[in-house]
């Protein structure tokens, strides 16, 4: 349902302008850290950040979606809890209020009595925004809403949003880490089949003005439904020659069956899995932070993959991105089951599922991408990359 795209793109802005106005201000920015509560607890890092911006953007999506769709508020899942404990040791439960007024008294609350950080905020999240994309006009397309369920991943890459960092290079257009690498995250998927739908993925930190200090970011989004296949990445004719250098970037990936592939990681990705690629892609290997950002690297078509061989990322983190690429012609595969995997079984790819969660899991854990994750552009090629990959695991795995 296009409408329900377009209100999408409207709330990731609106949460974009949310997560700039927290890091326009450091003293407004440092009282916005709680610590992770137990259950919540990402194991992959010793300490996890809850930010209340992250929860207030969080809850404005739901409050702006069930207002214009009512009955779909209820079937947004994401991962931040909306409950906080201030100096006092009151429990705040946070939502939108219906006024600006109401919403400053519960900040309040949440942010000890700090009336002027409590004001500025409130005022953001109260803004209207207008954003669409003209290119969704055009579309009509009927989605029933009642299969829809919505993973979001308010600001993904949490620790690089409350470092900051303003000044990293990019390394082939790939940042290794700073503010570009942080993204909204909204994925639309089946209920019924788990398949995802649409994507939406905002980055609020993509430019800065250098005398205002002020950024800007960008948008991008997929639809892949009964056939219909369309994406930002296509912009039509009227709008090409403003977006140029874009569609140059994104429609020359690495050509088909060229070798080496291109691949970005995380910093964290295990030795075994850095040897065999460093086989297969020579130096096109790029480390780069945040999972939304790593996926959005094979979107732009910046990578040819992205490979993630741990179980510490999350249905939110992955569901956006790998809408989008469905439109494009790609996916997001499970690593594990790729490499067990027998390519002549005549099985098809191992997508990952958004509707069901890991069996005896407990807390987040149950909804972690268990067996890692690629994602990838073409099939064909990802078809190629794994034999190659598989090729150079294989001594490793015979001597562990």
């Amino acid at each position: 349902m296009s409408d329900i795209l377009q209100e999408l793109l409207r709330v990731s802005e609106k949460a974009a302008n949310i997560a700039r106005a927290c890091r326009q201000q450091e003293a407004l920015f440092q009282l916005l850290i709680e610590e992770k509560k137990e259950g919540e607890k990402n194991k992959k890092f010793a300490v996890d950040f809850k930010t209340l911006a992250d929860v207030l953007v969080q809850e404005v999506i739901k409050e702006n979606m069930q207002n214009k769709f009512p009955g779909l508020g209820k079937k947004i899942f994401g991962e931040e809890s909306n409950e906080f404990t201030n100096d006092l040791g009151e429990k705040i439960i946070m939502r939108l209020c219906p006024t600006e007024e109401e919403t400053v008294a519960l900040l309040s609350k949440v942010l000890n009595g700090n009336k002027l950080a409590s004001e500025a905020l409130a005022k953001v999240v109260h803004q209207d925004v207008f954003f669409s994309d003209p290119a969704l006009d055009s579309v009509e397309i009927n989605i029933p809403q009642d299969i829809l369920g919505i993973w979001v991943d308010p600001i993904d890459s949490t620790y690089q949003y409350i470092k900051g960092s303003a000044d990293i290079t990019p390394n082939q257009g790939i940042f290794p880490s700073g503010l570009q690498c942080v993204t909204i995250l909204i994925g639309v998927y089946d209920i019924q089949t788990g398949v995802p739908l649409m994507g939406v993925i905002n980055q609020p930190f993509v430019s800065q003005d250098l005398h205002t200090l002020r950024w800007k970011g960008q948008c991008y989004w997929g639809l892949s439904y009964l056939g219909t296949n369309i994406h930002s990445l296509l912009p039509p004719i009227s709008a090409r020659n403003n977006s140029e250098t874009q569609s140059r970037v994104t429609q020359n990936p690495s050509s088909e069956g060229s070798h080496p592939f291109s691949a970005v990681i995380s910093t964290s990705e295990k030795e075994t899995i850095k040897g065999a690629l460093s086989r297969v892609c020579g130096e096109r290997i790029f480390p780069a932070a945040g999972a939304g950002y790593k996926s959005l690297c094979v979107v732009l078509g910046l990578v040819d993959i992205y490979i993630f061989s741990e179980d510490t990322t999350f249905k939110w983190d992955s569901c956006a991105a790998h809408a989008i690429l469905r439109a494009m012609g790609g996916g997001m595969v499970d690593l594990k089951e790729c490499l067990e995997r027998n390519p002549d079984s005549g099985l098809g790819l191992p997508q990952l599922v958004y509707h069901v969660g890991n069996e005896g899991a407990a807390g987040v854990d149950q909804w972690a991408n268990k067996g890692g994750l690629i994602a990838y552009r073409s099939e064909k090629q990802l078809e190629t990359f794994l034999s190659c990959l598989l090729q150079h695991l294989a001594p490793v795995a015979a001597h562990t």
